[in-house]
């Protein structure tokens, strides 16, 4: 068992210096280089938004498989993409139509609230079970539980809102700040975003937890 650790954790590593040089790092240098060299706001954009297609892409190719992550992430890809299309294009809109992506997502998420389960229900199933069948049966049979379920609607909420709100603030920068501030600061506050409601997410299932587990010593006592 020691003997793995060194190898997940280096994958584990690498896939994070993968993730933001291809999301971050990659698409702030292509963009300021093309600028550089004499080609359109625009065309810097689109060029520099190819990156995030190539991690995904070295993603299946390493796993071999597509899981619900890589499946939501192609999804929005498309959208991406389709979105980029749709009307007229400036340096400025497609700034704008990136954000409304990651808005997009945030209405899922809200929207998700009247189907039978909350989007949150299935991320943590991915994350909270090791995706045996057993961990996968465990997790279901959770939803029984009155506690359980509040926790996963309301984490539905808490990324849902953040999410909308980290889209509309990016619209309001695209239309004050530069195009180039921009470019770097989108990946910035998608990522911030992302790695805030993880650590909120992580200490509210924690403190969740220690409630239940109160409650059920309490009432055995």
């Amino acid at each position: 068992m020691s003997g793995n650790k060194p190898d997940r954790s280096g994958s584990t590593a690498l896939g994070w210096i993968l993730t933001i040089g291809l999301n971050i790092v990659a698409p702030i240098l292509t963009y300021n280089q093309l600028v550089e060299h004499g080609h359109s706001e625009v065309t810097a954009l689109l060029l520099s938004g190819l990156w995030p297609i190539v991690d995904v892409v070295v993603y299946l190719a390493w796993h071999r498989r597509i899981d619900e992550f890589a499946a939501i992430t192609l999804v929005f890809l498309g959208i991406t993409v389709l979105v980029t299309l749709v009307g007229p294009n400036s340096a400025r809109l497609l700034l704008v139509k990136d954000s409304l992506v990651t808005g997009l997502f945030g209405v899922v998420c809200l929207a998700s609230l009247a189907a039978p389960r909350p989007l949150m229900f299935y991320f943590g199933r991915k994350f909270g079970t090791d995706g045996s069948a057993e961990g996968l049966a465990r997790w279901n049979g959770l939803w029984q539980f009155e506690g359980f379920r509040r926790v996963q609607r309301n984490l539905t909420v808490g990324w849902g809102a953040a999410y909308v709100a980290e889209a509309l603030l990016r619209v309001a920068l695209s239309y004050t700040l530069s195009t180039g501030a921009m470019v770097t600061l989108n990946p910035v506050l998608a990522y911030g975003t992302t790695a805030a409601l993880a650590v909120w997410t992580v200490l509210y299932a924690k403190r969740a937890r220690a409630r239940a587990a109160a409650a059920t010593a309490a009432a055995a006592g």
